[in-house]
């Protein structure tokens, strides 16, 4: 105390308060953030130099906070930001193809100038799609302005494509799986499924694999289911588990989960056609080519039905035996899950708004051509309950980022796409098709494994589902008609094509950059399995569809 007395007494006098203006602009430099220890202070944490340090008669008050100030730049220095613009070898590469397509290949009689540039344009935009000089959305801005600028299209035909209803179905989905991973809906639908089925490993996996089908017809989004409810709930059981992810544990039971997750999310997607945005705009391009599917979301689901709940089956089957866990029981699971859905407490009055609204508007998808109303309809009516009642509000739509960019670049391609076929582009090129073909002497069942085999396989070179769509579906449709295919045979194969390629690689859609993050996979893996698992689900298509199909009366 006597020691404290004196620390007082020789205090030096305070000094006299700063101007103003002198103060706010320190307070400012001292506002940047400053690292401080997690421990908790206290007096009794303090070691006792530090303690009599603070009895001295030098203040310190004066000088820590400029000294942590001033440190914390050198301590933590900021990255640097990185370099903005266009990739240069990339942006190279993409004007080239165009250029040279516009200026060096012969243009054939039967094609108009203006066609002829505009395929320049837009095989310029595809190659920027691939390639990556820019964003998508960039990238998609300057193929429609370079359409427009050039005169190759009118303003009013350039930007016809934002008022199309597919494209703003699947802008609303997008708002539907934010309501789906906000109120926690799906997160609680999954996890009654571990709690029924998780006591092993397998039952687990089949737990986890049929509530994404289940929820997959609601929730239009594989990314969002991927990264809103499935890897959340993996990642949690595999922690419990002491299953590790980027160390050896994760073997355990992380990898098996999340890669089979991953490989069985394609047949969940291809199960429904409102359970992945790329099914809809297929069926859109399909529509400007002249397939027209009447009620295509029930014919959709009588389609994929069989195969795609085969492979649902099989897939966790299959990868248990080629690619097994360490932990094959997992007694404790339902008991977590039970424990969760016990923290997580009643439905909420959103979620029962939320399962009310996709009720209505799953109703209306499958009934709504008997009714009159159309399938965006539905999704507006659906969305309008979800922002009356307080589920979603304007700022959840607005945060939706992936939403306005889908609606942005997905509007360029479909509308590039539709002048293409106006044109005449698409009937040439189909023509052309039609001629090497029959040159061959194949007959349309060859084809129709030809054009989807190299459909499937192309896409290696693709980091996105819906880009793929964008770039080669019409084109491959329009070949399909071309050999002699059944046309809405071929609409629907090219369609759920698309949803089997995205467990290919680390970059073949939304989800697998998802799943992979998740530092549960490895490289080789995940191409190794890819393709083992894409080679089987071909086989169970190409086998239970054909004869699903020919009963269906498909062809």
């Amino acid at each position: 105390m006597e020691s404290l007395r004196l620390a007082v007494a020789h205090r030096p006098p305070l000094p006299v308060p700063a101007p103003a203006h002198l103060r706010r602009r320190h307070l400012l430099r001292l506002s940047d953030p400053i690292s401080l220890p997690r421990t908790p202070l206290s007096l009794s944490s303090s070691p006792a130099p530090h303690h009599h340090r603070h009895l001295s008669p030098t203040p310190p008050r004066r000088l820590v906070l400029p000294l942590l100030a001033s440190k914390a730049p050198d301590s933590n220095p900021e990255p640097e930001p990185a370099p903005g613009g266009a990739k240069l070898v990339p942006l190279a590469i993409s004007l080239a193809v165009g250029l040279a397509v516009r200026f060096l290949a012969p243009r054939p009689a039967e094609v108009s100038p203006q066609a002829w540039q505009l395929l320049s344009i837009f095989l310029s935009t595809i190659a920027g799609l691939v390639l990556g000089p820019l964003p998508v959305g960039a990238w998609a801005f300057l193929g429609l302005t370079a359409a427009v600028a050039t005169r190759t299209l009118p303003f009013a035909a350039a930007f016809s494509a934002f008022t199309n209803e597919v494209i703003w179905l699947i802008v609303i989905s997008f708002f539907f799986a934010r309501g789906f991973v906000k109120t926690g809906l799906g997160d609680r639908i999954a996890t009654y499924f571990v709690k029924w089925l998780g006591s092993s490993t397998l039952g687990l996996s089949y737990g986890l694999t049929i509530s994404e089908a289940c929820i997959a017809p609601a929730m239009p989004s594989t990314t969002a289911r991927a990264g809103g409810v499935f890897l959340p709930i993996i990642k949690s059981l595999s922690l419990s588990a002491d299953s590790k992810p980027n160390q050896p544990s994760s073997r355990k039971l992380g990898s098996y989960l999340v890669m089979t997750q991953f490989q069985a999310s394609g047949n969940s997607s291809a199960l429904f056609l409102t359970a992945a945005a790329q099914n809809l705009l297929c069926l859109k391009l399909a529509e400007e080519l002249g397939v027209v599917i009447n009620n295509p979301w029930v014919l959709w689901f009588k389609a994929a039905s069989l195969p795609a709940i085969v492979s649902l089956l099989a897939t966790p089957y299959l990868l248990y035996k080629i690619f097994p866990p360490d932990t094959k029981d997992t007694p404790d699971a339902p008991a977590l899950a039970e424990e969760k859905l016990k923290r997580m407490g009643p439905v909420t009055k959103n979620e029962w708004v939320m399962i009310g609204t996709m009720i209505l508007a799953v109703s209306l998808w499958v009934f709504g051509d008997a009714i009159g109303v159309s399938s965006v309809v539905a999704a507006m009516l659906g969305l309008s309950i979800l922002l009356l009642l307080g589920v979603l509000d304007w700022d959840d739509c607005l945060n939706e980022k992936s939403a306005w960019d889908t609606l942005a670049w997905f509007a360029v391609l479909v509308g590039m796409a539709a002048q293409l076929t106006n044109l005449g582009i698409v009937s040439w090129m189909s023509s052309c098709v039609a001629k090497l073909l029959q040159s061959f002497s194949l007959s349309w069942p060859t084809a129709f494994c030809v054009l989807e085999a190299s459909y499937f396989l192309i896409h290696y070179l693709f980091a996105s589902q819906t880009g793929h769509v964008g770039a080669l579906y019409s084109a491959f449709l329009a070949m399909h008609v071309a050999a002699g295919v059944p046309r809405v045979m071929s609409a629907l194969a090219l369609a759920i094509n698309t949803n089997l390629f995205g467990a290919l690689t680390h970059y073949s859609s939304g989800q697998a950059a998802v799943y992979f993050g998740a530092g549960y996979l490895e490289l080789p893996d995940v191409f190794r399995l890819g393709f083992i698992t894409a080679l089987v689900n071909t086989l169970i298509w190409g086998v239970v569809g054909t004869i699903w199909w020919k009963f269906l009366g498909l062809y």
